[in-house]
């Protein structure tokens, strides 16, 4: 028996191993156009980088040792360049141009998939490259170090092309990458994208999304990269990294079944249209496990799983059936580490199958254990069955474990039920009792069961806040560095003495920082009559990353080599005593694998403890905790020093300031505050009170808002609580507007219609509704104060007030005025 195999990396080598060591009678032959067998393609990238600094690591076999000990005929730089499927012969070309005939009794098909190259104008320019084998990487490491690449361009964002962007920035590279669509990384959702691109910043790697690359032009040993929008980007190297096409045209001149999908049909045995003839790896098509529908799978795991049964199908008969890929996949990415199984929501939407998710963001191993980082999961499954059908994580160690779980969870039909019935091995270094994959399942437990109702963050952003009551149940303190628009803060801890602020008859959409406290508190209000009650899914952590703004990128910076921006806020941590250079104190606060509030009060505990001129170094495994760290400096006047991560870890450098400096550091309010004295309750005239403030505000001065007769109306809350009054209290309720959301136009209200007609084309329009701007006064620090006597005439009690607001009287607002330079009366 005689075996032809067209293709000898992954599938094709592992097949004839296979094959070999089924039968010592047959004849094998395997065919690579390349000069190299057997290679790790998936090790390419870090060879790049210098990472692996040997290249023959990269190989798995070498041509002689395979071939001796396989005894298989190995043929490199030979193309197969025509099948005679009925005469069961190729034609072969060689690379000093000769041709013949090889015949077979079998012929197995691994050409694998070959890299998408657009035709754009410049496309052929010196130092633009794609890495698809071992001979592109020569050709990369060679133009690395004849040209000194200091800025390299990546047009695409997926698995190849991040790794490349880690790798390069690893070689000395300062790098930039393009991707056409709204977020890196294809097979994941969004949500968990956002975090990726969170981090990517972090590394200094410059993102330009959504934006298309129309062409190419050199100019010396300069590129440069022309998008359709009319941005341009200089470079000294770019690499196309934009995807991958299966290799069929063979099996097409062949006149082999295609698929829908563009890849080479097989059946459940990995059989083409043909008998005689079998393929594997990135070249064919089978149906997704899931969907039932054919797509294409360009990854190694699957290809080498095909080798091994198409090899005992073609030798022993048709007896094993393959039972499909669900698309496992991981990546790293700098310091974290990117992982996706099955199906993402996305493509669960665009395929119109109905599905429900659970985001969770736990330690990757006991919290008190050092060390510990934050894993951030999201699943997805039925809402009928509770069937899972995709996971991925965003994390640091252990990613590998559980993606692995979850993906044999997927393919044998398993529920999310069956996830909390996983045995896992259990030790504080390397997962906690409740392991992160068992949490999943029973937070998707929960929305099954209706025991929590999730309200996942598109609905949010999305939402009119004015028609719920929006809950912060963190605490204060993390109340106060910042939450989402319209939200009132009651801690988890205080909401059972404070259930009375938040009414009955509205929905209680309820939010903390990963979604733990706000599944706790959701339970409380569920069990005290509260019906409409959601929380939401991931909490503030998923949110922010989601709604964030993309920052606008850098240009390169020519003058300074890539780490230059790193150096500007590294410090010496070398020095485990408490003085440290320049006779500073420093005192080391270890918060990693604690959850929040955990790291901001250690933070804030520590600081209490320290004398002016003290410094303060806080490692913490919260990505979101530099940046909160620096918003409470500036609230309240110590010096923020810097930030930077090492492997997963963010460090933020703070010093205490002397009360004097407390003080300088507020904005001087001599001759620069403004002060505004609201007295209308007129739509219009609260819109314009508010967009002042916030103007005024985000200037760095002083801005107070006094509030007084009919302008204590824009400060109600919304449904506020019932409290008792005198007869002309209750008269005054009865006439004046309950909250700011019934506030009327002061020309043109039209019994209602034209204030909520403002409102109506101001949300078309983009423009922030009252409440938002608001909140977002109270943000940027703006002082609301409520007129005593004011509140005494019309009957407003305290507690009908937004908790934000203070109480005073006219010698508070004069004691404001005479620090303004500028008093406006609306």
């Amino acid at each position: 028996m005689k075996y032809i195999i067209v293709g000898g990396v992954a599938g094709g080598a592992t097949a004839a191993a296979r094959i070999r060591r089924l039968t010592e009678d047959a004849e094998i032959v395997l065919f690579e156009k390349g000069e190299h067998i057997s290679y790790a393609n998936c090790g390419l990238p870090y060879y790049i980088g210098g990472v692996i600094e040997d290249r023959d690591r990269l190989f798995v076999q070498t041509l002689e040792a395979f071939g001796k000990r396989f005894n298989i005929d190995v043929r490199i730089l030979s193309e197969v360049t025509a099948i005679d499927a009925e005469a069961k012969q190729v034609t072969v070309h060689t690379a000093d141009g000769k041709e013949y005939v090889e015949s077979y009794d079998k012929l197995l098909l691994s050409p694998g998939a070959s890299p998408v190259v657009p035709p754009l104008e410049g496309i052929d320019s010196k130092g633009i490259f794609t890495l698809r084998n071992v001979s592109d990487t020569d050709r990369i490491k060679a133009y690395m170090a004849e040209h000194k690449v200091k800025r390299a361009v990546i047009v695409g964002g997926g698995f190849i092309g991040l790794e490349m962007a880690e790798n390069l920035k690893h070689a000395g590279a300062q790098v930039a990458v393009v991707e056409m669509a709204n977020q890196v990384m294809a097979p994941i959702d969004f949500s968990m994208a956002a975090l990726v691109h969170e981090h990517l910043q972090q590394q200094d790697v410059r993102l330009y999304l959504e934006q298309a690359v129309e062409g190419f032009s050199r100019e010396g040993d300069e590129l440069t990269v022309h998008f359709k929008s009319g941005v341009s980007l200089k470079a000294d190297m770019v690499l196309l990294s934009i995807g991958v096409r299966a290799e069929t045209r063979l099996a097409q001149t062949a006149g082999l079944k295609i698929g829908e999908m563009r890849g080479i049909w097989v059946d459940e045995y990995l059989q083409t249209s043909h008998e005689h003839i079998y393929a594997v790896g990135d070249a064919i098509e089978f149906p997704h496990p899931i969907t039932g529908k054919p797509w294409l799978n360009f990854l190694a795991g699957p290809a080498n799983r095909q080798a091994r049964i198409v090899a005992d199908n073609m030798v022993l008969g048709n007896r094993l059936k393959y039972e499909g890929s669900v698309g496992t996949s991981i990546a790293k990415v700098f310091d974290i580490t990117v992982a996706s199984t099955g199906l993402p929501a996305k493509r669960l939407k665009q395929m119109e199958i109905p599905y429900l998710s659970a985001t969770i963001h736990s330690g990757s191993h006991a919290g008190y254990y050092p060390g510990s980082r934050q894993m951030d999961i999201k699943i997805t499954f039925s809402p009928s069955d509770g069937r899972l059908y995709g996971a991925q994580i965003v994390g640091y160690e252990g990613v590998d474990t559980r993606i692995n779980q979850y993906a044999l969870a997927i393919k044998t039909g398993a529920t999310v039920d069956d996830l909390t019935r996983l045995e896992h091995a259990y030790a504080p270094p390397f997962s906690s009792a409740k392991d992160p994959v068992a949490i999943s399942g029973y937070v998707a437990g929960n929305i099954l069961a209706g025991k929590m109702t999730p309200l996942y963050w598109r609905e949010l952003e999305q939402a009119d806040t004015t028609k719920v009551i929006l809950v912060d149940v963190r605490t204060a303190d993390e109340y106060a560095l910042g939450t989402i628009g319209g939200a009132v803060n009651i801690p988890l801890d205080d909401l059972r003495e404070r259930m009375g602020e938040i009414p009955t008859d509205v929905p209680v959409w309820l939010f903390c920082g990963v979604g733990l406290r706000g599944y706790l508190a959701s339970n409380i209000l569920k069990a005290n009559g509260y019906r409409d009650v959601r929380n939401l899914i991931g909490g503030l952590k998923t949110y922010r990353a989601a709604t964030a703004k993309l920052v606008a990128p850098a240009d390169f910076d020519t003058a300074a080599d890539s780490h230059s921006s790193e150096a500007a806020v590294h410090y010496n941590h070398s020095c485990e005593t408490s003085v440290c250079e320049g006779g500073k104190t420093i005192v080391r606060v270890d918060a990693c694998g604690i959850q929040c509030p955990g790291p901001i009060l250690k933070m804030k505990q520590a600081m209490d403890g320290l004398a002016p001129g003290e410094q303060l170094e806080v490692r913490a495994t919260d990505a979101a905790f530099p940046r909160d760290a620096e918003a409470w400096c500036r609230t309240t006047g110590n010096r923020f020093l810097g930030r930077h991560s090492e492997s997963g870890v963010y460090i933020a450098m703070i010093e205490k300031t002397t009360p004097c400096a407390v003080e300088a550091s507020k904005p001087q309010q001599g001759d620069s505050g403004k002060t505004l004295i609201l007295f209308s309750d007129d739509l219009d005239k609260v819109l314009a009170t508010f967009v002042l403030a916030n103007g005024a505000a985000v200037t760095g001065r002083k801005v107070s808002i006094f509030f007084t007769f009919w302008g204590l109306n824009a400060i109600k809350k919304t449904n506020g609580p019932k409290v008792a009054k005198d007869f002309f209290g209750r008269m005054f309720s009865w006439m004046l507007p309950s909250d700011s959301t019934r506030l009327a136009l002061s020309k043109m209200n039209m019994m209602g219609m034209g204030a909520k007609m403002m409102r109506y084309l101001m949300r078309k329009k983009g423009v922030d509704s009252l409440e938002e701007l608001r909140q977002q006064a109270v943000d940027n620090g703006v002082e609301f104060i409520a007129c005593q006597m004011s509140m005494d005439v019309m009957g407003v009690r305290r507690e009908e007030l937004l908790d934000n607001v203070t109480v005073g009287g006219v010698a508070t607002y004069m004691e404001r005025a005479e620090k303004a330079n500028v008093n406006l009366f609306i």
